[in-house]
């Protein structure tokens, strides 16, 4: 069975191919040349060449969705993958923004995928899982998306296969640093029972992560490309996590202030979780600023008081896919019934339902809950409700 993973990130498309256990194939392209060509990425899936299974990139997440079942491919991206509307994506195009690029490219990619009628599906984000208790998504959306859920899914994995154990004594709290987001993800049991996302960690590279309601209200009207603003990026008004870390080391303002307001923010936000997963065994860590070196060393030093810190492992073969891609790639063989489909039916993944805003109550989000819930019906055939 072999499987192919696609990670969106905001800096890079991580391809992965597994066979079994193991990554035969890897492949990154720039998420802008992804944008201005999808066909870069259809020509390295055709030279993956062989694979049963692939599992698209999919953003806020759905319940899984096969390529079948899906009747409008562009809506069904936009709309419910990625919740954003065409003038914001237009907005955020013509202003060149670095974040809209990851949407254009998915709209783009998950359009070909469909017109191409491949093996394709499309899988949950962790709120969608039933193993997270209804009142822990009260008011939530993002409690980590589908990659964050893909980089959970190879933690379980890693933590059976290192120590020897079921997936049922698999106990940690994985924390992904990517270039946009950061989030935090609590496995107790093996299962996800809890998580920060990066909208709602505090200060993330490029996201502002939690806000204020007060702000919130103060900006009056936000737009889907202000997600991405108002992080270390902005603060410090570079785009190198290494001219970030650079000041901070320096003691130089604001850099000082950014970097440390994005270590602290990851020491509560793990901490917080803790009061879900009250013992965990470690805490993983996984995400492109993970293999960050000298970042990586200032994560652990406020980590290691709370749990042993390690880095996720690799699959067997990796050398360059990030987490996300392996951990994508791993949840299509095994919703196809492969080595890994214990662990799909164990973390419970297929038992995925319902919309992302099925926990939202706030009276101005009404009709967004009701727009979104007639999208999914109208986008896909056998719609998990």
């Amino acid at each position: 069975m072999k499987a192919l993973g696609i990670d969106p990130g905001t800096k890079t498309f991580d391809l992965t191919v597994i066979d079994g256990e193991e990554v035969m194939w890897e492949r990154s392209i720039d998420t802008v040349t992804v944008a201005d060509n999808p066909q870069s990425l259809i020509e390295a899936i055709e030279e993956a060449d062989g694979v049963n299974i692939i599992v698209g990139p999919s953003g806020y997440g759905v319940p899984i969705t096969f390529n079948r079942d899906i009747i409008d491919p562009r809506r069904f991206a936009l709309e419910v993958l990625l919740l954003t509307r065409d003038e914001d994506l237009e907005s955020g195009m013509e202003k060149d923004e670095l974040g809209i690029h990851v949407y254009e490219a998915i709209v783009k990619v998950v359009v070909e995928l469909w017109r191409r009628d491949l093996p394709v599906c499309y899988i949950p984000s962790c709120i969608l899982l039933p193993t997270i208790p209804a009142y822990r998504k009260i008011n939530k959306l993002d409690m980590g998306t589908a990659d964050k859920m893909a980089a959970a899914a190879l933690g379980v994995f890693d933590q059976s296969s290192r120590d020897g154990i079921d997936y049922a004594e698999v106990n940690f709290i994985l924390v992904e640093m990517g270039f946009g987001y950061n989030a935090a993800i609590a496995i107790e049991k093996g299962k996800i029972v809890d998580a920060v996302g990066g909208t709602l960690f505090q200060t993330g590279f490029l996201s502002m992560g939690a806000i204020d309601g007060e702000i919130a209200v103060m900006g009056r009207r936000w737009i889907r490309s202000d997600v991405f603003h108002g992080g270390v990026a902005d603060i410090c008004g570079v785009l190198s996590l290494d001219e970030a870390v650079d000041g901070y080391e320096q003691f130089k303002e604001p850099f000082y202030s950014a970097i440390e307001s994005m270590l602290e923010g990851l020491e509560k936000n793990v901490r917080s979780l803790t009061s879900s997963v009250k013992e965990p065994k470690e805490i993983i860590l996984s995400g492109r600023y993970s293999r960050h070196e000298r970042f990586r060393k200032l994560v652990r030093e406020r980590l290691e008081e709370i749990a042993p810190v390690r880095q996720l492992s690799n699959l067997p073969g990796a050398e360059t896919s990030k987490e996300a891609a392996q951990g994508y790639a791993m949840i299509g063989e095994g919703i196809s019934g492969g080595v890994f489909s214990s662990l799909i039916r164990h973390m419970r993944i297929d038992e995925a339902h319902g919309t992302v805003l099925n926990w939202v109550f706030h009276p101005r989000l009404k009709d967004a809950k009701r727009r979104l819930l007639k999208t999914y019906i109208e986008t896909v055939k056998k719609p998990k409700l």
